[in-house]
């Protein structure tokens, strides 16, 4: 048997991603974005007690624009997830696609002494985790 080589969640997250506070409206946060790919925004704690959240496309889709709710009027944490199921970047990715399977994720942060260092998806770990090294 051939040996198998373990792919951490660090060589597969995107190391970019943009960060917005929770009292920001969805248009100021949509204006920030500078890292469109991500499909995802972490959001700041507001104090060392608190916890990262997320809002994703997907969010603002279904919360805002099918509701035909104003840009400007909602804020991020009307429509965030918080708090969040956040993955270590030392994990193994098999680890981590179980979890996302288990809790049905589609994307988590990756959190290392208690900062987002990056952001992880299905995708990222199909398409990056999978395909042979060379």
């Amino acid at each position: 048997m051939g040996e198998h080589r373990i792919v951490r969640v660090r060589e597969v997250m995107k190391q970019h991603f943009d960060l917005v506070d929770g009292m920001d409206t969805v248009a100021q946060a949509l204006e920030q974005m500078r890292h469109v790919e991500t499909k995802s925004l972490v959001v700041r704690k507001r104090h060392d007690d608190d916890e990262f959240g997320l809002v994703s496309i997907s969010d603002i889709a279904r919360k805002v624009l099918a509701k035909d709710r104003s840009l400007d009027r909602v804020n991020i944490y009307e429509i965030m997830s918080k708090p969040l199921v956040s993955v270590q970047p030392e994990m193994d990715i098999r680890y981590c696609a179980r979890l996302f399977t288990r809790f049905d994720l589609s994307r988590a942060p990756v959190v290392e002494q208690a900062e987002v260092i990056g952001i992880v998806s299905l995708t990222d770990l199909v398409i990056k985790g999978m395909m042979p090294r060379r």
